[in-house]
């Protein structure tokens, strides 16, 4: 059992070192949303897996409060990024491509509401 949660700490502290080094190291917004995002959800799950096989192991019982923290972080991340990525688009909407349709890149246009949208055609092979 000490080995399994000797790798597991081995593993979140490698995950949370990585993803430090890659937020401070990496050059674009959309490039450094990606390194705390890995580094919170493999990295803290994985020492909060420890900590509660630990519980087990020694007698204290299953913990509730570290598998609540466990699924709120794996949960919660994917969304945050989702909108740190949304707003990173929309800060820069002078360099991107046209998307085809006649919606921007990552906003929600309420006038556009009206206008059937138009999807964009696939090239005939």
């Amino acid at each position: 059992m000490t080995v399994i949660l000797s790798l597991l700490l081995v593993i979140a502290g490698a995950f949370g070192l990585i993803g430090s080094y890659g937020l401070i190291r990496l050059k674009d917004g959309m490039q450094r949303l990606h390194a705390p995002t890995k580094a919170s959800t493999v990295g803290l799950g994985a020492a909060l897996l420890a900590s509660m096989l630990h519980g087990l192991a020694n007698g204290a019982g299953f913990s509730w409060q570290e598998l609540l923290v466990m699924v709120f972080i794996f949960v919660t991340a994917p969304i945050t990024a989702n909108y740190l990525s949304k707003l990173h688009l929309s800060s820069r909407r002078a360099d991107l491509p046209e998307t085809g349709t006649p919606r921007p890149w990552g906003t929600f246009d309420a006038t556009l509401d009206d206008e059937e949208p138009v999807l964009p055609q696939r090239p005939q092979s």
